[in-house]
């Protein structure tokens, strides 16, 4: 495609709650633009490892482009976060803000950043303040557990995936290709 594709008007979605999907459903919607000539940015936020979803996009050509920012392995945070966590988090959203004002994406997705400012890696005034600079042709998707409800207030459509069965409880593992 020789133009790039615009939106006229691009909104905001808040994909959340405790339920498997979040990423999976921003991800559906890359793959959905990208059909229709609109590129997409990933931001994850608190991942910085292997995901099947990497591979999958380098197929694609740079229509989706993922930009990993967490350590390799998971956080585990009970009390104070770590000053490299936090500095990583704010690396993120810096490196998202550039991009999203590029204009080379219309879709920015800000993978597990509602995690990120539950566990106190971002504040909600710094999320609130990279929405208000939204160009008003960019979608902008927030995934993640513990949207807060300044995030959910902001929001043009939140959907909360919501857990009635899991076979994690069952002792299963998460598996390379369905949940990794």
């Amino acid at each position: 495609m020789s133009k790039l594709a615009q939106l006229k008007k691009g909104y905001i979605h808040v994909y959340t709650g405790n339920g498997k999907g979040k990423t999976t459903a921003a991800l559906g919607l890359a793959l959905r633009a990208a059909g229709y000539g609109f590129r997409s940015y990933i931001a994850q936020f608190l991942k910085g490892q292997p995901y099947g979803e990497i591979e999958a996009v380098k197929k694609l050509g740079g229509t989706i482009v993922i930009e990993q920012f967490g350590r390799k392995g998971f956080i585990h945070i009970t009390e104070n976060p770590d000053e490299e966590d936090i500095a990583r988090a704010r690396h993120a959203l810096k490196r998202s803000l550039e991009v999203m004002l590029s204009g080379k994406f219309q879709i920015i997705i800000l993978d597990e950043i509602n995690v990120a400012m539950y566990l106190g890696l971002l504040t909600e005034k710094e999320v609130l303040d990279f929405l208000a600079k939204k160009p008003e042709s960019v979608e902008v998707v927030l995934t993640g557990r513990y949207a807060p409800a300044s995030i959910v207030r902001r929001a043009d459509l939140v959907t909360e995936m919501k857990e009635k069965k899991h076979y994690y409880q069952q002792g299963v593992r998460a598996r390379k290709g369905i949940e990794k």
